[in-house]
């Protein structure tokens, strides 16, 4: 009651409204006489919207957004549900009827401004007769697209704009166009616009076939969307149909026995779910991102009603496979963990590939760019480019011994294994934290942490603490694949981007993706560093086994946070750099028997497969000068020390093997004395278990550092 309340209100209130205006102009005219008012006039129409093209009336036009191959559309923006027809042909004469009868009786005896309509309103609404509107079909057709920026001005201008296009239509179109476009634009609710997306939405059938009950629902709709829609309001909307039936015999359109036997009929609906609003329906962890990029540059209005053409960098072979390897990740592990994957083409930041997790319908939260989280020694590629930068050479020597205490922070290596005494490239592949952790104190934590800009860490917060260079830093997997890019293309920094060109429905191009680059590093830089990542995948490194099929060149880093609940692997090629996550999103599962390796290598085997192999471009040896301070090597044994405790060490192992042997052929002679008793010949004592020693299992023989998840970075 308090809704029909409330319409009522309004209806007065407008009709009223429609009166004062009446009064209002006279009044001008009687103060300030004919000449006063039409000078008003004058000026209020002077900048009146050119009428001359007929998708001028389009209130909103679709935007649609493409792959990068210009044809799969990924999704269609739209604020409202449209599907305009082309001639009234295509529409039933009983909503035709019903329109006019309903909304403007006089249609075809007007010229765009009902003066008789006018005054009737105006007796009616002023003696408090039936509420009556004094607009015409063709001055609301304005009113809605034309003037739709001051539809809710209750004005006189408004009024006297309103009239004025009005007029000026009734000479440049028939009465057929002017009808066609009104009902191809009019709000029907439920985010329906228009007469045939109403039918397919309500009824599931064309306009061309509505009844006329159900002729008679549509054309009531569009005096309150809202309360007499009939899926929520039934009761009014039935109500209303009545009425708009009534009206039809009372002119003439339809018989007694007609509108009788139509009031009779139920309100049955067959609904057809119309479109969402945000048209996200292809790959759509990507397109919600393209559509949140847009809505950084542009309005709604044109995201969603501009009708532009969106023109992404996405790959769709690139998608399908980055959509596969993280299926098949997840199929393999809890259900607790997802995937995140993102793939940008370094030379020039086109984003081909992004899955943000593993269910976007349920999560509706994109893990690759919304939020980051920490990247492990993935990180640890931004401390070796800064020293490499400051003229410390990857072979300079530096101490991995685990554990050691740095700047007051204790630090171990992954199950605290002792690395001893490596070169900044051999640490690099078992991913010490122990090393780095002094590679840092050596080189600046202010310097690492501007390099990490400089090679695309733009937006996560770095807090210079001893540990940043663990990855303790939240980033997401897209600023990552941005700064590893640049390391990829030579030391030139792309913003990694997901929309290369957009048309506007005029089919002038309003954006183009700037592709040249910003050179942040020297080349030389680049190659070194590159070289010293290749490391990673062969000999001891993380991700030993690993490397991509066919020999492709392939540099990275693994990385695994604090408590083994983050796991990352960024690597790239000279045409591809990919950055891999896995994990749970809510921070509460780990495991260290969990890494990106096999996501990686799945995802860039199947995108690289139609490829040709390209090699990492030769580069001039940087500039090594730097003399280094006793940091790195700080706690240290020298190779005599080293020497004389592997001596030491050799001898117990001796002398412990010795000491076994002595027990054992005691044992023996023991069991001999005792008469050689049927149990110490028996099979049981000669079983395969019995002779095989604990030492020489896999899990014994296995180093730490080297198991799945264990590349050195917990802690």
């Amino acid at each position: 009651m308090k809704i029909r309340r409330k319409q009522r209100q309004s209806k007065v209130r407008t009709g009223r409204w429609t009166a004062l205006f009446i009064v209002a102009a006279l009044l001008v005219v009687a103060v300030g006489g004919l000449g006063g008012f039409l000078v008003l006039a004058n000026i209020w129409t002077e900048d009146l919207p050119d009428i001359t093209q007929k998708d001028a009336f389009n209130l909103a036009q679709r935007s649609t957004v493409y792959a990068n191959d210009g044809e799969t559309v990924l999704a269609e923006f739209q604020i409202e549900n449209r599907e305009p027809l082309d001639s009234l042909d295509q529409i039933s004469p009983n909503l035709v009827q019903a329109t006019i009868a309903t909304e403007d009786a006089r249609f075809y005896d007007h010229n765009g401004v009902d003066l008789f309509g006018i005054a009737r309103a105006v007796v009616s609404n002023v003696l408090g007769g039936e509420v009556q509107g004094a607009s015409t079909i063709t001055q609301q057709l304005v009113r809605n697209t034309l003037l739709s920026d001051e539809a809710r001005d209750i004005t006189l201008k408004r009024k006297v704009r309103e009239a004025a296009l009005a007029l000026e239509m009734e000479k440049l179109y028939t009465k057929e166009d002017i009808l066609l476009m009104y009902l191809n634009t009019i709000n029907y609710g439920d985010g329906c616009y228009g007469i045939e997306s109403a039918s397919q939405h309500y009824f599931s059938k064309h306009a061309s076939e509505l009844t006329l009950p159900e002729a008679a629902t549509l054309a009531g709709i569009p005096q309150s969307p809202s309360y007499l829609n009939p899926v929520y309001y039934p009761d009014a909307c039935q109500n209303r149909r009545n009425s708009v039936l009534s009206r039809m015999t009372s002119y003439g359109a339809i018989t007694e026995e007609q509108q009788n036997e139509a009031m009779q009929a139920p309100l049955t609906l067959e609904l057809k779910e119309a479109q969402g609003n945000n048209g996200i329906y292809l790959y759509p962890y990507f397109t919600s991102y393209v559509r949140d990029v847009l809505l950084e540059q542009y309005s709604t209005a044109e995201i969603f009603a501009g009708g532009l053409k969106i023109y992404t960098t996405l790959d769709v072979k690139m998608q399908d496979a980055a959509e596969a390897a993280c299926e098949d990740q997840c199929d393999s592990m809890d259900d607790a963990y997802e995937c995140a994957l993102v793939a940008v083409d370094p030379n020039t930041g086109f984003i081909k590939a992004l899955v943000g997790g593993k269910d976007f319908e349920k999560e509706q939260f994109n893990i690759a760019v919304q939020k980051g989280r920490p990247t492990g020694s993935s990180f640890k590629a931004f401390t070796l480019t800064a020293a490499i930068s400051s003229g410390i050479s990857p072979s300079t020597k530096v101490n991995c011994a685990s554990p050691a205490t740095i700047t007051g922070k204790r630090i171990e290596n992954f199950a605290n294994i002792d690395y001893g005494v490596r070169s900044i490239a051999s640490m690099t592949a078992v991913s010490s934290n122990t090393g780095f952790a002094r590679l840092q104190q050596e080189v600046g934590t202010q310097n690492v942490i501007e390099m990490a800009r400089r090679l695309g860490i733009k937006n996560a917060d770095l807090p210079a603490v001893t540990s940043l260079t663990l990855g303790v830093a939240d980033i997401t997997p897209l600023e990552m694949a941005q700064a590893y890019g640049t390391l990829a293309s030579g030391g030139i920094y792309h913003k990694a981007v997901p929309i290369e060109r957009i048309v506007d429905k005029h089919g002038n191009e309003i954006y183009k993706a700037e592709t040249e680059g910003e050179r942040v590093i020297d080349q030389s830089i680049a190659g070194a560093v590159t070289e010293v990542l290749q490391g990673v995948f062969y000999g001891e490194g993380t991700a030993s086994g690993y490397a991509l099929a066919d020999g492709r060149p392939v540099a990275g880093k693994t990385g695994t946070s604090e408590d083994f609940r983050d796991h990352t692997l960024i690597g790239y090629t000279p045409q591809l750099v990919c950055a891999t996550w896995i994990g749970d999103r809510y921070n509460v599962y780990s495991s260290e028997y969990v890494n990106c390796n096999w996501l990686f290598k799945d995802f860039m085997d199947e995108a690289l497969w139609d490829y040709p192999i390209e090699y990492f471009p030769a580069y001039n040896t940087p500039s090594y000068g730097r003399s280094v301070s006793s940091i790195l090597m700080e706690g240290a044994k020298d190779e005599d020390e080293e020497e004389e405790e592997a001596e030491a060490k050799r001898k117990a192992e001796e002398e412990a093997q010795k000491k076994a042997e002595e027990e054992a052929r005691q044992k023996a002679q023991e069991q001999e004395q005792q008469g050689g008793t049927p149990g110490g010949d028996t099979p049981g004592g000669d079983t395969p278990g019995g002779d095989t020693p604990g030492g020489d299992t896999p899990g014994g023989d296995t180093p730490g550092g080297d198991t799945p998840g264990g590349d050195g970075d917990s802690g």
